[in-house]
């Protein structure tokens, strides 16, 4: 259940408790909330400081979006999908399945060295209409096409992963699922970083508290070029996710021949949506946020030793139908890198076959939150469908 803060324009709906909240993170809270076009402002129990707005944010704002609250990896999310093995049918060296989808997926920097085929994406139509757009896009982007084109289908770095994972309970214990996580890529985060830009600059954002919560108001051309970029860089990171999964799709069945996959789930963390509440049209932004709309399948993801879940959502308004992303950070990368080891990290992914150097320690689980406490903070927004455990973790 939620807490309200007050003292702000709007109460500030807290699935976390306030308390623990570290206080550069509620005072980003209260900036936001402070602004005069936010609607709401809804917080998850993942919340933590982030650029401009705090991660595990959900902001409603009327005829105004803040891009920095968006962030820069836009349409960042999440793809998983169910297949027909259980844990007996993996390998027993799981290095070779790792090793068959990082031979499939570039990971880190890297891309493919020509674009993937399209008829390699099964379901997912309109490539040609998609293209068509980048013409249209920020000037500042257009030498950047071939590689934008090259990254679809690629990880990333950083807390981007691709996982081969098991169900824990039920009559389904033991059956293998794949999940990824990533975003935009390149693309996304050049045209944020235009974007968010030019908002500092103008004229009505010159006196807020944070030149990061600059916003873009309805019926001005800065507004128009943001959301027609905004909702093209969303469409690509879906692209890239789908693109991705079905390629890992295949390393699993090269792996395992006659593995069979069930509806790929997949949902946005980073992203804006037109959504009404209150009788209200707004511009819902969520940072490190799922939409959890009754009925809707979500993807609530632990570190790279801890697990995940899959969840349905309750609908719950006063959160602006939405939950959390994932287990969110306790420590910067910072702090991680000087406080674990090698060697650390080694012991907590004990059973998951993944990377143990020195170059992900930033991403060990002791970095981030207990995921299965974020999830019991929010039994009134989502319900758990499957709980997941990772054996094989791909990160950049």
């Amino acid at each position: 259940m939620y807490a309200a803060v007050e003292g702000a324009r709007v109460p500030i709906r807290m699935w976390a408790d306030p308390q623990s909240v570290e206080d550069a993170a509620m005072r980003q809270l209260h900036n936001v909330a402070n602004l005069p076009w936010v609607h709401g402002l809804a917080v998850m129990p993942d919340v933590h400081y982030g650029k401009g707005a705090t991660v595990g944010s959900v902001i409603a704002m009327r005829n105004a979006v803040s891009p920095a609250a968006v962030g820069v990896d836009i349409g960042c999310g999440m793809s998983a999908v169910r297949t027909s093995l259980t844990a007996a049918d993996l390998p027993d060296d799981l290095r070779v399945l790792r090793g068959r989808i990082e031979s499939a997926v570039p990971v880190g920097f890297a891309m493919h060295r020509t674009p993937v085929n399209p008829s390699r994406v099964p379901g997912l139509g309109g490539w040609q209409d998609f293209w068509s757009v980048f013409g249209e896009l920020h000037p500042g982007v257009q030498n950047l096409q071939d590689r934008a084109r090259a990254q679809i289908g690629s990880l990333g770095g950083g807390n981007h992963f691709i996982e081969v994972c098991l169900e824990q309970d039920g009559p389904d214990a033991d059956r293998v699922w794949l999940m990824l996580h990533s975003g935009s890529r390149g693309i996304g985060n050049e045209l944020a970083k235009r974007h968010i830009d030019i908002a500092r600059r103008l004229p009505h954002n010159a006196d807020l508290p944070d030149s990061d919560l600059a916003v873009f108001v309805a019926g001005t051309p800065e507004m128009q070029a943001y959301r027609r970029d905004l909702f093209w860089a969303q469409d690509y990171a879906a692209r890239n996710r789908a693109t991705m999964l079905a390629l890992v799709q295949r390393a699993l069945a090269e792996t395992v021949p006659g593995t069979r996959f069930d509806t790929p789930i997949s949902c946005h963390h980073n992203y804006v949506a037109e959504e009404s509440y209150d009788g209200v049209e707004v511009l819902v932004t969520r940072k490190g946020a799922i939409r959890a709309g009754a009925g809707d399948l979500g993807i609530i993801p632990g570190s790279m030793g801890t697990g995940s879940y899959i969840v349905r959502g309750l609908g719950n308004e006063r959160s602006f139908q939405s939950a959390s992303h994932g287990a969110g950070r306790r420590m910067s990368r910072n702090k991680a890198r000087k406080t674990f080891t090698a060697a650390d990290l080694e012991a907590q992914t004990a059973g998951v076959e993944c990377r143990k150097d020195a170059g992900v320690v930033d991403e060990i689980p002791a970095a981030y939150k207990d995921i299965d406490s974020v999830i019991a903070a929010q039994t009134d927004l989502v319900e758990v469908v499957t709980h997941l455990k990772q054996v094989v973790c791909v990160k950049g």
